[in-house]
This record gives C-alpha cells, sequence and structure tokens, in this order.
C-alpha cells in the first residue's frame, strides 16, 4: 500500500512539474532541439569545393558519420596518387569512421573511402568487387578526368 501511495505521489509530482512550464519555455525546448536537428543536417548535407589547379567542381557530401569527419577535416590540400587510370588517392593521417559496402559500380566523380584512411577520387565509371564507404560526389564532372591529368595531382578539398 506504501508503494502505491509514493508511486502516485511521484507521478503527481512529475506532471505537476511538467505542467508548470509556459507555453513560451515548450517553445524554446522546441525551438533548441529543431536548431539542432538543423545544424546536424548542414554539417552532413554539405556542399564542399574541390579544386584541382585552376579547376573548380562543387561536391555535395553525404549524409553519414565518415562525411562528418572529414568535413571537420577541411579546408586541406593533398597529392593525390595516380591509380589504375581511373582514380586519385591519398593517405590521410587519421582514420575516419567508415561503414564500407560493395557498390558494384562506381561512377565519375565519387569520392569514397577505402578502408579506414585512403580517400579515393573516381574520375572514370566502372564495375567494381571493392568495398567502399561513400563520402560524397562531385555534381557536374565535366572536364574533371582532364584537370587530374595522368599523373599524381595536388589537389584542395574546402567548404563552400
Amino acid at each position: 500500500m506504501k508503494q502505491k501511495i509514493l508511486m502516485l505521489i511521484l507521478v503527481f509530482s512529475f506532471f505537476k512539474v511538467f505542467s508548470c512550464c509556459s507555453k513560451e519555455q515548450e517553445q524554446r525546448v522546441t525551438d533548441s532541439i529543431n536548431n539542432e536537428n538543423t545544424t546536424d543536417n548542414e554539417m552532413t548535407n554539405s556542399k564542399i569545393r574541390i579544386k584541382i589547379d585552376s579547376k573548380v567542381f562543387n561536391a555535395t557530401l553525404s549524409n553519414n558519420a565518415t562525411a562528418a569527419a572529414f568535413k571537420a577535416m577541411l579546408p586541406m590540400t593533398v597529392n593525390m596518387t595516380e591509380l589504375n587510370g581511373n582514380e586519385k588517392y591519398f593517405n590521410l593521417s587519421n582514420n575516419l569512421p567508415v561503414n564500407a559496402s560493395n557498390l558494384s559500380n562506381i561512377q565519375n566523380g565519387d569520392l569514397m573511402m577505402y578502408g579506414s584512411n585512403t580517400l579515393v577520387l573516381f574520375y572514370k565509371s566502372f564495375a567494381t568487387a571493392y568495398s567502399y564507404t561513400n563520402l560524397g560526389r562531385i555534381n557536374d564532372t565535366t572536364g574533371l578526368t582532364d584537370a587530374l591529368g595522368t599523373g599524381n595531382v595536388e589537389i584542395t578539398f574546402e567548404f563552400q
């Protein structure tokens, strides 16, 4: 019996405390939550610029933890190494959180992570059996292959 009375008092107190909030206070809490969600979405649905010599490409990052961690590293300029006539790669000094999967097909302009620290920019489309974590992609790849050339290249990744 004492437990039931104590439980009723606790439940009543709980409702009393929360009913004391004014509509203005409730709105501030709601606005705060909405602002946090907007900030999270902006962080992961970001636009970046990829500069290769004088050519600039705009890219959209994916909505995942890997892209958020990558964005936190920006701006950065790296010397990317040529590989297989279809990609440039760079080994980052830090590991990023990844969730690799086999995509079957790589598209020109895909920005991916191979493993947890290899940044890869693809400039040709092809079928693959390898697993990657999607970082994002270049919005318009016109001129990308020419800008990247056939050898190693310096690339800057920065906020748009």
